[in-house]
């Protein structure tokens, strides 16, 4: 059994195994195992360790750096490396709650509230002394910088929050005397710290040193009229004038510290807590006397304070967002939790501040002394954003702070702020702020508040440093933006056109603001038919003039401008070239290629833009934006940008996917007739591919945008590109069964390469269309197309090409029924060939020629043929030419009667098309021909078991076969279990 480890954050950043401590290494590997410490089992990405270890100033090396500290950390923990994972781009640190400190620190804590709550003082002060005593000397000892710093901080708060808790607890059980000398030291550490002070006094009235706690009260005033400019809190200054009459009251604890019991003996449960949960409130009188004592007079807490109730009025018409309310929701601190911070970011328009409000109008009941909303004016199109010093004092004065009192240094108003909100359950909604820095003064430090922050901003700086929680918002969905339209224009109209709410919920890019926008112009025509708004905004798609408004919170362009132009300048061209890709994603060394800017320039302008919310990045490197972004950058580009930096952007944009695809290909298909390509242009980072496996999955991410950056190329006169690119992709579509969209980029690609008038190209895209036609079942038009491909290699002399082509005719004929037409075309192939031809297309022409013989009855024949194929193939361990190669043997095995040998043949051509990946027809057919062998072996629930995974396969791919695969399958019923015919 392996031993367990342990961690500690609670002190210096530590590591043991039993009882010996790991060697963490440097303190920057130290700090990457704090920061994955402290999220406690969240995930941590890897952008947040960079800005944890090095602000916002991160070498170019950072990312490497960070991944090298985490296999070190790995490997000093030896066998328990697993403790580590890999989550995505993220990290996460799978420790229990028993083997972190900070987690034993909480739950200890956690245990001593009920305990107290039920009279249990002594109960409640254990726990607490045995979470005070897992601290081994100031949190994340060691750990240099900001991030290190304010969460020390933070834990700092924490830690003071329980030995507040559990002196007030001492104090109700009568050790008053035992504390003197321990309250005098904390006030000495801790001068300006009002709640250390009140309970010092309190103790030293009750060792009859009067005069004592009253110097102790005339030091804070002293103290806190030179350094924060006010007198000491009211709670304070009642308790200093009870103690100078002598108050008897004051002299008695609360408690016993006994459980309570059933018939009520013993303390009751508040009998030795303050009148709020919190210990920062704890106050001498704010005690419950003991049944058996005589009344006393009311006892003076506190001043009934002010509570805000500043949320702006829900809006009319919210809908949806049932997921992201139930995620906000459950970021609510509860108790004596640590407070809160949740930043809610998305793009202009999409309904941040409505979602905000909503949220907080409903859990505002848990914040029962009140709720404070500021607009920080971050992206204001008129004024500037609001100072912190300036948010700090709005909101002392919403506390219900005189503003005499106010001091003018921000840090002492910060520090305010915080004295203020200890004890006190308060939701803080900060609107639209610009970054990091504006938020972060206004952060409370107890336990118990929520600060929701709303930003076009991502207020990365939150998140990494302050422990703030990110919540984006995305563009509705379809049933919400039809909700949206309902719960403004009515359910009668919006059930009586469904066609055109649905295109006016697309045409508006589910964006809450433009849709509002459009209800908006709907409510004001009530005459006109949905239809005609659909129209409307039909017409000018691609264009913001349908969403203007006279009120610019609410014009869809001005609403988007402002976050543009708090860009800078190089991030604003990339979002104005970025229109210029035809989507629905753009990777990072394609955006880099498109702005000629190196990977590492792109990936930080890249970041900005999502920072501000005008791109997103739904998954790591892969960066997409909504319509309405989309034609605003359209908009922005077409005034700003040159026809010439237009086209040379569009040129480096087509030659980027030209030779990543053309990489990728040639990994891909070995033995293919090579194209030559034309150099790329400066500034192209195109993509290098280390494996065909690689190369195949690039395919899959790109399949959409290839098929899109075709078409434009065509579009814009790049026909090189586009006929060259459609000869890219045409083995990977042809491989995986994409027949429409093979037949959709080679047609694309004629008309390019008959605009060209160029053999070459004319004959590549006719030999591409021939497949095309061929796996469709136009064999008249995949014939005509082949032909023309071979008369056009012929002229060229290309007699590589030429080979595969009379090897492709063979293909159609065999549709066509022309088995000895394709024998012959196949036996043209391997005298073009010759005796020092390419191995690989040998083993194919060779299998084609046992395949042919097979269909023609000659099945020995074919296995010659085969044998020699399968030696070649198995030479270079091939498996996509095995597979095939294996086909034709299991073929020929069946309809020699030898099944048992054409299982063992299927079987393997099945395990290898599996293990190349990628060719679920092959893999489909394999399947069928596996089924036949199954039934002649006397096995129809192995052969229908077979067929219905080949059936699947196909339907997914919407192949032509699958037809007749499932016709083959319904005959297949278990009375009808015989063998099938051999010969």
């Amino acid at each position: 059994m392996r031993e367990q480890v342990r961690f500690a954050v609670l002190g210096p950043v530590s590591a043991w195994r039993g009882a010996v401590e790991v060697d963490l290494g440097p303190p920057r590997q130290r700090a990457v195992l704090a920061v994955l410490l402290l999220a406690e089992g969240g995930r941590v990405p890897v952008d947040r360790l960079v800005d944890a270890l090095w602000g916002a100033a991160p070498p170019a090396s950072a990312v490497g750096s960070v991944r090298t500290y985490v296999h070190r950390l790995r490997r000093a923990l030896g066998e328990d490396a697993a403790l580590i994972r890999s989550v995505g781009d993220a990290y996460v640190v799978r420790a229990l709650p028993g083997d972190l400190d900070l987690a034993g620190f909480r739950e200890l804590t956690a245990r001593a509230e009920p305990a107290r709550r039920a009279g249990d003082l002594h109960g409640a002060a254990v726990h607490l002394r045995d979470a005070l005593a897992l601290w081994r000397g100031p949190a994340l000892s060691g750990v240099r910088g900001e991030f290190a710093q304010v969460r020390r901080e933070q834990l700092e708060a924490l830690r003071l929050s329980a030995l507040e808790c559990l002196l007030a607890i001492r104090l109700d059980l009568g050790e008053h005397a035992e504390l003197v000398t321990e309250l005098a030291v904390l006030v000495a550490g801790h001068p300006l710290d009002e709640r250390f002070r009140e309970m010092l006094m309190l103790a030293l009235y009750r060792c009859g040193r009067q005069s004592a706690a009253l110097e102790t009260y005339a030091e804070a005033r002293t103290l806190f009229a030179e350094e924060l400019g006010v007198d000491p809190a009211p709670a304070l200054q009642r308790l200093y004038e009870r103690i100078l009459r002598g108050d008897g009251d004051l002299l008695a604890p609360a408690g016993d510290g006994r459980p309570a019991t059933a018939n009520g003996h013993g303390a009751t449960p508040d009998a030795a807590t303050p009148h709020a949960r919190t210990p920062a409130e704890v106050t001498p009188d704010a005690v419950t006397p003991p049944p058996s004592a005589t009344p006393r007079p009311p006892s003076p807490h506190r001043p009934s304070r002010p509570v805000p109730a500043q949320l702006p009025s829900d809006l009319h018409g919210f809908v949806g967002r049932e997921a992201q309310l139930d995620l906000a929701s459950a970021l609510v601190p509860e108790g004596d939790a640590p407070s809160a911070t949740v930043v809610i970011g998305g793009t202009a328009g999409v309904g941040k501040t409505a979602f905000a409000i909503h949220w907080a109008r409903r859990i505002a009941p848990r914040f029962p002394d009140g709720q404070l909303y500021l607009n920080l004016r971050g992206f204001d199109p008129v004024g500037a954003p609001v100072p912190p010093a300036q948010a700090l004092r709005t909101l002392l004065e919403a506390l219900g702070v005189p503003p005499r009192e106010l001091p003018e240094d921000q840090d002492a108003l910060a520090a305010r702020l915080r004295t203020v909100l200890t004890g006190r359950r308060v939701l803080i909604l900060l609107d639209n702020a610009r970054d990091a820095g504006q938020v972060r003064p206004l952060l409370p430090g107890a336990p118990g508040c929520l600060v929701i922050v709303t930003s076009r901003n991502r207020l990365g700086g939150l998140v990494a440093v302050d422990g703030a929680r990110p919540l984006r918002l995305d563009v509705l969905t379809a049933r919400e933006g039809r909700d949206l339209l309902l719960r403004r224009l009515g359910a009668e109209r919006v059930g009586a056109e469904p066609e055109a709410v649905r295109e006016i919920v697309e045409l508006c890019a589910r964006l809450p603001l433009a849709l509002a926008v459009a209800a908006a112009r709907a409510a004001d025509r009530t005459a006109f038919p949905l239809a005609a708004l659909a129209d409307e905004l039909a017409e000018g798609h691609g264009s913001l003039d349908a969403f203007t408004d006279a009120d610019q919170a609410a014009d869809v362009r001005a609403v988007l401008s402002w976050s543009y132009h708090a860009l800078s300048p190089a991030a604003a061209r990339l979002f104005r070239l970025l229109v210029l890709h035809p989507g629905p994603e753009v990777s990072l060394p394609a955006a880099a290629s498109l702005a000629g800017l190196g990977t590492a320039a792109a990936r930080s302008l890249l970041a900005e833009l999502v920072h501000a919310h005008l791109v997103d990045e739904p998954a790591p490197g892969r960066y997409a934006w909504h319509d309405l972004l989309r034609a605003y950058a359209a908009e922005l580009s077409a005034g700003t940008d040159g026809p010439d930096e237009i086209t040379a952007a569009r040129r480096r944009m087509a030659d980027h996917y030209l030779h990543s695809a053309y990489a990728a290909a040639r990994l891909m298909d070995l033995t293919r007739d090579r194209i030559v390509l034309a150099e790329p242009s400066p500034g192209v980072r195109s993509e290098a591919h280390s494996t065909p496996q690689r190369a195949m999955a690039w395919f899959g991410t790109e399949r959409a945008v290839l098929v899109a950056v075709l078409r434009e190329a065509s579009a814009h006169g790049f026909d090189v590109h586009a006929w060259q690119l459609a000869w890219c992709v045409e083995h990977h579509f042809g491989r995986q069964g994409l027949w429409h969209e093979l037949g959709v980029t080679l047609r694309t690609a004629l008309e390019s390469a008959d605009r060209l008038g160029d053999p070459t190209a004319l004959a590549h895209i006719h030999r591409g269309l021939a497949q095309a036609e061929s796996y469709a079942k136009r064999t008249g038009d995949a014939r005509a197309h082949i032909e023309r491909a071979i008369e056009l290699f012929a002229k060229v002399g290309d007699v590589p090409a030429l080979t595969e082509s009379h090897r492709q005719l063979s293909v159609v004929l065999e549709v066509q029924g022309d088995l000895e037409g394709a024998l012959d075309h196949h036996r043209q192939a391997l005298e073009l060939l010759g005796p020092d031809g390419d191995g690989r297309l040998r083993s194919w022409i060779l299998n084609g020629l046992g395949w042919y013989h097979s269909l023609l009855g000659r099945h020995r024949e074919a296995l010659e043929f085969c044998a020699t194929a399968l030696e070649l193939a198995r030479a270079r361990d091939d498996d996509y030419t095995l597979g095939h190669v294996l086909n034709s043997i299991g073929h020929a095995r069946h309809h020699l009667g030898a099944h048992d040998e054409a299982v063992a043949a299927f079987e393997e051509a099945l395990a290898r098309f599996r293990h190349v990946g990628g060719v679920p027809w092959a893999e489909a057919h394999t399947l069928a021909s596996l089924a036949d062998s199954r039934l002649a072996l006397g096995q129809p629930d192995r052969a229908r078991a077979l067929l219905a995974e080949g059936v699947r396969i196909l339907e997914r791919l919407g192949h032509p076969d699958a037809g007749a695969m499932r016709e083959k399958l319904a005959a297949l019923t278990p009375d009808e279990g015989r063998a099938a015919p051999s010969g």
